[in-house]
């Protein structure tokens, strides 16, 4: 309080002082003429004269400088009016220069912030209009040819209706996952969380996938035998679609007779962290930090060899922090990625078999 006093007043005091000063001499300058002289007089009047002096100094300052302080914080609507009338105007002005530097730092950020996020509009608006023109454009050629007349042939018209049907399809399949993203990011969406072994679910996803991944000739595996299940607690389906979207995209983008393998391993007490590794493409550094946007592909070129909704990875992220865990992706370029994430894991995997098995027995 005494530093801030000592600010606020320090104008006003010097100049008080000096006033003071010049009075004394000037009270003993005209005394020593008179050839009379009174200390208590002269001391009285200077006293007198250096209270007057910093009471009106210190109005007319704050008065000057609240007019032009205050037009300074309204212009950059820094403060309400209604503070400078019930707060006195100081003549700090190392308080006012921090005040607006701190102002135009937080607006560069703020403004710093507006442009990535513009940016980052644009990109998605980009990419919503090619995911969704692709297929509305390819099911328009067919609609219209046929309307040209191509409908009376049998033969032309049959394949061009399933050509059709495919392209809204994926219309649909575009539509539905950015619905689940959008459940997700509103809160909107519900986890069913269970006890379930994650090996036989690994499994189940590997038989579903395995025609896909044949056509590829990838193998798919485990990295070591599993003879034990490994309970976690989450939802079954939601990690289901989160490792069928990772295996999907590593055979995507993976080598002719190459291999993605999964691994379970214990990362603390209660976690376990599932590894999605393959031997594909890979993906360059700098894709990384944007690879978990929507309709982001590390394909940036207009005709793209793989499909999706390009949604998928966005969709895995959602989920797995749904679930309160985390992702991390590593990856070099030709020589393969590792996507990986964690789960929570129950302590006695053989007391939660029997619970679930008895849960199933007695639904009631």
């Amino acid at each position: 309080m005494a530093t801030k006093l000592v600010k606020s007043y320090r104008f006003a005091l010097r100049s008080s002082f000096m006033i003071f000063i010049l009075v004394i001499a000037m009270l003993i300058v005209f005394q020593l003429i008179l050839n009379t002289f009174n200390w208590w007089a002269t001391l009285g009047i200077s006293l007198l004269v250096f209270v007057v002096s910093l009471i009106v100094i210190q109005v007319r300052v704050e008065r000057f400088i609240y007019r032009r302080i205050k037009k300074i914080y309204d212009d950059f609507s820094l403060l309400e009016s209604a503070t400078f009338s019930s707060k006195p105007i100081t003549t700090d002005m190392k308080t006012l220069t921090e005040e607006l530097g701190k102002f135009a730092e937080d607006k560069k950020i703020e403004i710093d912030t507006l442009k990535i996020r513009e940016e980052y509009r644009k990109d998605f608006l980009g990419n919503v209009s090619h995911e969704l023109k692709t297929p509305l454009f390819t099911v328009q050629g067919y609609i219209l040819t046929l309307l040209d007349g191509a409908i009376k042939d049998k033969k032309v018209r049959t394949k061009y209706l399933e050509r059709a049907s495919k392209g809204v399809e994926r219309l649909i399949y575009i539509v539905k996952d950015l619905d689940l993203i959008t459940k997700f990011e509103a809160g909107n969406l519900r986890l069913d969380k269970k006890y379930f072994d994650i090996i036989e679910l690994i499994q189940n996803v590997f038989e579903l996938l395995e025609m896909k991944a044949a056509k590829k000739e990838i193998t798919l595996t485990f990295d070591i035998e599993y003879p034990e299940p490994i309970m976690v607690y989450a939802d079954q389906e939601k990690i289901q679609q989160v490792l069928t979207n990772l295996l999907v995209n590593s055979i995507k983008y993976g080598h002719k007779n190459g291999t993605t393998e999964i691994s379970v391993e214990n990362l603390i007490r209660n976690k376990v962290i599932v590894r999605v590794t393959d031997n594909g493409e890979g993906i360059p550094k700098q894709h990384i930090p944007r690879l978990f946007e929507r309709f982001y592909r590390v394909d940036q070129s207009g005709s793209r060899k793989e499909g999706g909704s390009g949604l998928g990875l966005a969709i895995v992220k959602h989920i797995v922090e749904a679930h309160g865990e985390k992702i991390y992706v590593e990856s070099e370029v030709d020589v393969g990625s590792e996507f990986s994430f964690t789960l929570e894991k129950t302590e006695n995997n053989s007391e939660k078999l029997v619970e679930e098995s008895s849960s199933l027995a007695n639904p009631s």
